[in-house]
């Protein structure tokens, strides 16, 4: 059984300030071992679940905040960016399911550890299909192009909620309660780590047996929204072909597919600069 564990940062046990998930400041480098050590929970609850096959996609900042040589030995490590499918690089390599670890939830979610949709400082919000979503939603539309589920997601409680809207059924793993955006009650590490092992194992079980979620349905052609904080950065991805201009902040633009969708985003959040 070959997994994707689909890694973000602001959603890992301990994590409350931006000091924490920022490379330009002395506290990351702790937190980037909390970050492998919450994978490494993970991929040791998955493989007693039955998976012998783990590829581990480094989706926060530059995609290079995973200590590789203290990343349990069992697994691939996707890091480096631009890739081609970014938070989920490697759901096209015949994964059987994937696994979000230290995910936070949408813009504008109360009680939320750093919430925002990949870029706090450039985007208010995303619709899909008419639809508010996060970087959870998006991803997971992103996976069910490929028919891949997602029967995993860890982080706070606003997190694992917004999972559970998405994806019924999804298992959650519930490693901090956030009291606002840069406070929260974290679990000794220890136990979270055990809920990270026990929650994985359990996804993994529930996958064999075929009782998983099934892959995220997303009606086709996609319609995309896309909120900008400010007027300019609209006025720069509106220069996106095919994009329409919906008012001061926000465009709008239709794709085929996710994936086509999902590559025009990205472009469009790189255009929006002040």
């Amino acid at each position: 059984m070959k997994l994707l564990i689909a890694t973000d940062m602001e959603g890992i046990s301990g994590v409350v300030f931006g000091e924490h998930v920022d490379p330009a400041h002395p506290e990351y480098q702790r937190f980037r071992r909390l970050l492998t050590e919450d994978i490494n929970a993970v991929i040791a609850g998955a493989a007693a679940g039955g998976a012998d096959e783990f590829l581990v996609t480094d989706g926060h900042w530059n995609s290079t905040n995973i200590l590789i040589e203290a990343l349990d030995p069992r697994a691939v490590l996707n890091c480096g960016t631009p890739s081609p499918l970014s938070m989920v690089d490697g759901v096209d390599q015949g994964v059987d399911a994937a696994l979000f670890i230290g995910y936070h939830a949408r813009a504008g979610t109360a009680f939320a550890i750093h919430d925002h949709t990949w870029s706090g400082v450039r985007v208010l919000d995303v619709r899909l299909n008419d639809r508010l979503v996060g970087e959870f939603g998006l991803n997971a539309a992103v996976c069910s192009q490929f028919n891949v589920p997602v029967i995993m997601v860890s982080g706070d409680q606003a997190a694992c909620a917004e999972g559970r809207e998405w994806v019924p059924g999804v298992e959650t793993a519930q490693v901090k309660t956030a009291l606002g955006r840069y406070s929260a009650a974290c679990l000794p590490l220890e136990q979270a780590r055990a809920i990270l092992r026990e929650t994985a194992e359990r996804a993994v079980r529930k996958l064999a047996a075929g009782q998983a979620p099934a892959p995220l349905a997303v009606a086709h052609p996609i319609r995309m929204q896309v909120a900008f904080h400010y007027t300019i950065m609209a006025d720069s991805a509106a220069l996106l072909p095919g994009a329409t201009r919906l008012d001061g902040r926000t465009i709008a633009y239709e794709s085929a597919d996710m994936v086509s969708a999902y590559r025009s985003f990205r472009a469009a959040v790189s255009l929006a600069k002040v």
